[in-house]
């Protein structure tokens, strides 16, 4: 009997230290899984931060390529309007030279047709050739500066080479036209020679 109770406290330390034994395997486990689930917890933080990042630098080369983009339509749209005037004003320089050099043609014309000559057909010919020079100027988008007698005076337009003096006309109107004025769009060509009263 003292045998027996002498294997029951070793059977029951026995029985305690396996006891123990298991509870701390459960606890290492139970530990070890709460790290587990706190480190996955962590990597899934921290990959969220590397997917948020990767946004905001998508984000920042998505703005960088748009200003740049945005930029280079802005210098395009500048540089297309200042071809656009560029050619505009050369045009209109290249119509001016060409005109002043064929002009000193039309002034002869004015002048044939301004004489006396008992040649009908030579007058109708004449004629006939500074109309057609006038069509021709105005296709070519010339607009003839008129200085009408009794027109008023505008020094935009016209040159006054001679003044008289005459109580019988208005002040600053035209009282004759030497030359006849031209101009090219806003351009003015050459300006209209005239007589004015003061």
């Amino acid at each position: 009997m003292a045998a027996m109770e002498e294997e029951r406290p070793h059977m029951e330390t026995k029985d305690s230290v396996e006891q123990e034994t298991v509870q701390q395997e459960a606890e290492t486990a139970a530990a070890a899984q709460a790290e587990k689930a706190a480190g996955a917890a962590e990597a899934e933080s921290a990959e969220e931060k590397k997917e948020l990042t990767a946004e905001e630098k998508l984000q920042k080369q998505f703005d960088e390529l748009n200003d740049r983009y945005m930029r280079m339509a802005a210098e395009y749209d500048n540089f297309r309007k200042r071809v656009v005037k560029e050619r505009d004003m050369i045009r209109s320089e290249a119509t001016g030279k060409a005109l002043s050099a064929i002009l000193p043609i039309y002034d002869n014309l004015e002048r044939a047709l301004a004489q006396e000559t008992a040649d009908t057909e030579y007058k109708k010919g004449v004629e006939m050739t500074a109309r057609q020079f006038e069509s021709a100027l105005e296709s070519l988008g010339v607009e003839i500066i008129t200085a009408e007698p009794g027109s008023a005076f505008d020094p935009t337009v016209h040159n006054a080479v001679m003044h008289i003096e005459d109580e019988d006309l208005e002040e600053n109107s035209i009282v004759e036209c030497f030359q006849k004025g031209f101009r090219h769009g806003d351009k003015i060509i050459r300006t209209a020679m005239v007589k004015v009263a003061n």
